[in-house]
């Protein structure tokens, strides 16, 4: 087993049962459940999109940070122009209407978990720099962006995040760091976009899609600039993601092409997966791997359906004998 730990990086763990705690392709571990044998994950098996709870608000051009079985919800607008700063926590089942953002506004960005968010940016219905934190609780107003503006994204988490791209009026590279404290503007997205997804870290992160065309373009964040890496297959503008690794990355809906489109990241290359059960675009997105991911609100018109992805790794047994 001294070999597994030189090739992988890490020892074999111990684990009981069949997959709580082993996390990549190829991982081998023991199951102390029951006989107790070595077994591996293997390669991922197909996925799918099931019906979750529904929003209690409809509405498109929403935030969302968290995972699938905890969520939470933020801002937007029903069209033409009625501005939400209503809150909600999912559970895994259904959506809870909590404290209110302190400014409503659209368009927002949104990066945490469900406990620890942040809200950047939108629409109020000028371009805002605002930035606010949620505690599990309320809202509190914290430092602003440097740049004003909506469209944007949003990764990390409310001790170091990244906020990249979005509309100022004109489209923007303009990227910018979080601390926990404050923002500092650092090297720009070598494409200026709106409307677009992406996954990862403050140090590592995946940015991919959005507009102007073609929609299909994706870049990765080293912690100091970023570089142009292989495109999506189908455009993805106004759409949603899911992942906390830059190697791993769900992607699902658009306003361009085929609304229930998803494409999932390994790293080097896209595949088209399973689609949404309802076209949406302008929605909002949870999630912290390509296995587990949440896609809820969105357009057309504001809508309050939520759907959850689920995909697991094939376990084998090994046979010692």
């Amino acid at each position: 087993m001294t070999a597994f730990k030189t090739i992988k990086g890490v020892p074999v763990k111990t684990i009981s049962g069949d997959r709580a705690g082993a996390s990549f392709e190829g991982q081998l571990y023991y199951d102390s459940d029951g006989v107790g044998t070595f077994k591996f994950l293997g390669a991922l098996a197909a996925g799918s999109w099931s019906s979750g709870g529904n929003l209690n608000s409809r509405r498109l051009a929403l935030g969302g940070a968290g995972t699938q079985s905890a969520s939470i919800a933020f801002g937007g607008q029903i069209p033409p122009n009625t501005l939400f700063g209503e809150t909600e926590l999912y559970n895994g089942s259904s959506w809870t209407e909590v404290n209110d953002l302190n400014t409503d506004r659209s368009a927002v960005a949104g990066f945490g978990v469900s406990t620890a968010a942040l809200c950047v940016g939108g629409n109020t219905p000028s371009f805002s720099a605002l930035n606010e934190n949620f505690n599990g609780t309320s809202w509190t107003e914290v430092n602003d962006l440097n740049q004003a503006k909506s469209f944007g994204y949003g990764i990390g988490t409310t001790a170091a995040g990244l906020y990249f791209a979005g509309v100022v009026p004109a489209r923007t590279v303009n990227t910018e760091s979080w601390n926990g404290t404050s923002w500092t503007e650092v090297n720009n997205l070598n494409t200026a976009r709106d409307g677009l997804g992406g996954g990862g870290t403050a140090t590592l992160g995946l940015a991919a899609g959005g507009q102007p065309g073609p929609g299909i373009q994706v870049e990765l964040w080293d912690g100091t600039s970023w570089t142009e890496t292989t495109d999506m297959n189908t455009a993805k503008v106004a759409t949603a993601s899911s992942g906390s690794a830059q190697d791993a990355v769900l992607m699902f809906g658009s306003e361009a092409g085929s609304q229930k489109h998803t494409e999932q990241w390994n790293g080097s290359s896209w595949t088209e997966v399973a689609d949404l059960a309802t076209a949406r675009n302008a929605h909002a997105g949870s999630g912290n791997s390509v296995t587990t991911a949440l896609a809820y609100g969105g357009a057309p018109g504001g809508i309050t359906t939520t759907e959850e992805w689920t995909q697991a790794h094939a376990i084998k047994t090994i046979d010692l004998s």
